[in-house]
């Protein structure tokens, strides 16, 4: 059977997939390791667990069953950077992109390239601190010259993934259009900070994702160079799907993406937490990001706690149209703050659990707020474009209290619930099938559902 195996390194699970050529899973293993501490005592992935890992994948791979392994690729998790050594070593943690970052420095960067309006503009990515990844590198060259001059190559994750396997070096656009404030995107190339500061000497040479590398271990095996993830589960969709849509991608982070809007950013939009992303067709990307996957499970836990219930409980809950009534017309309800940007908890964490009878009631509550937040954000990607359907993939999805209310609050869409299993493995697959799969891509890749 010939098949293509998949490195999907999400922040909490690390998965190994194999598909066959009609893109269905034909084995699978999931992983997860602790974290660590980097020299700062802050959390961070443990880079030497995941290196191990990703090694053994092959020899994983050969016992897993009689198949014929034509190509591996990778997904990952953006805003990390692994920086090598001239042995091909990592010389550092692999450093957590929510770590706190100075704020001297930041002042001192932003003034020296044109302030944050000017810069967010042009990188189109609002001011994120370690998220923007390459302020992790202009960290190190600011705070550590030593370790700076010591770095032979910056890898952005997915890439040091396919490091591991190949020994090539290399970059990829998705990655680097990852809201990292390296990329120029009116002029289609790396800023001109990347330059001055010396950072262009630590990238890797960018390679096309379509260029197919070889495993060390392997040589007639292909190998990818890898794909941001977010941008990864994009593809399933853009090779489907030609007219306009919006997916909202769902898990701890909303994000809502639009690849047909190519409006440049606003101010305002930055402001709100707006971004671009790249594609794995080099094109941007319009995205707005909510928090609302975290809010939730936060908020969860709070309301099982209090109604004594399994904590997910939730997952049984049926849509109740006349309970979303009631609570519009309770007189109690909690007076809650404006919405604010970036969206952190969303106006539920103000409200009295007392306030409620049961639990359903409680959730329901909970998710009216939540989706007055992610109405908020998607119509940032929404408005000037002839947008007529929007897609929901991740735990939301499954989810009938939300998909509904998204369904209400868009009533001249259509709003469906999409089911792709992997999405961004799929997409990681993908991105070379013309290099591992003779035959067409199956069109019924992407179960949806519609709400009403």
């Amino acid at each position: 059977m010939n098949v293509i195996a998949i490195l999907d390194a999400g922040k909490t699970n690390k998965k190994l997939f194999v598909f066959d050529e009609q893109y269905r899973i034909v084995w699978e293993r999931s992983y997860v390791f602790e974290e660590t501490k980097d020299e700062d005592g802050d959390a961070c992935e443990d880079l030497e667990a995941l290196t191990n890992w990703v090694r053994d994948c092959p020899a994983e791979l050969k016992k897993a069953g009689d198949f014929k392994i034509r190509a591996i690729n990778f997904s990952a998790y953006g805003a990390s950077l692994v920086h090598i050594g001239e042995t091909g070593l990592p010389l550092t943690p692999l450093y957590n992109y929510l770590k706190s970052y100075p704020a001297a420095l930041t002042e001192k960067f932003y003034s020296r390239y044109g302030g944050v309006a000017e810069l967010s503009r042009v990188t189109a990515s609002p001011v994120l601190g370690s998220l923007n990844a390459g302020l992790q590198l202009y960290r190190i060259r600011e705070q550590r010259p030593d370790l700076f001059a010591s770095i032979r190559y910056s890898l952005h994750l997915p890439q040091y993934l396919s490091w591991i396997l190949t020994g090539v070096a290399c970059s990829d656009i998705t990655s680097i259009g990852c809201h990292t404030h390296l990329w120029d995107f009116s002029r289609q190339q790396y800023h001109d900070w990347v330059y001055r500061e010396g950072l262009i000497d630590k990238l890797a040479p960018i390679v096309p994702l379509t260029e197919m590398l070889h495993l060390k271990t392997s040589p007639d095996c292909l190998a990818g160079v890898g794909l941001h993830d977010s941008s990864a589960a994009m593809i399933p969709y853009l090779e489907r799907f030609p007219e306009p849509f919006v997916l909202i991608s769902t898990g701890t982070w909303c994000i809502s993406m639009n690849p047909f809007n190519q409006s440049p950013l606003t101010a305002s939009e930055l402001e709100k937490d707006c971004l671009c992303y790249l594609s794995y067709q080099g094109r941007p990307v319009k995205a707005s990001r909510l928090f609302a996957g975290y809010a939730h499970e936060q908020e969860v836990k709070k309301i099982a706690g209090h109604f004594n219930k399994a904590m997910d409980y939730f997952t049984t809950l049926r849509f109740d149209p006349h309970l979303v009534l009631f609570l519009r017309s309770k007189a109690s309800t909690a007076a809650v703050a404006p919405l604010d940007w970036p969206v952190g908890l969303s106006a539920f964490s103000q409200r009295e659990l007392t306030d409620f009878a049961s639990y359903e009631e409680a959730y329901h509550q909970l998710i009216m707020d939540i989706m007055e937040q992610q109405v908020a954000s998607t119509q940032l990607v929404l408005q000037g474009t002839d947008t007529k359907r929007i897609f929901v993939d991740g735990g939301f999805g499954r989810n009938e209290v939300y998909m509904h209310l998204l369904a209400e609050a868009f009533p001249g869409m259509g709003v469906f619930a999409a089911s792709i299993p992997q999405a961004s493995a799929i997409g990681a697959a993908l991105a070379i099938h013309p290099h591992w799969n003779k035959g067409p891509v199956p069109g019924q890749l992407i179960q949806l559902k519609r709400y009403e």
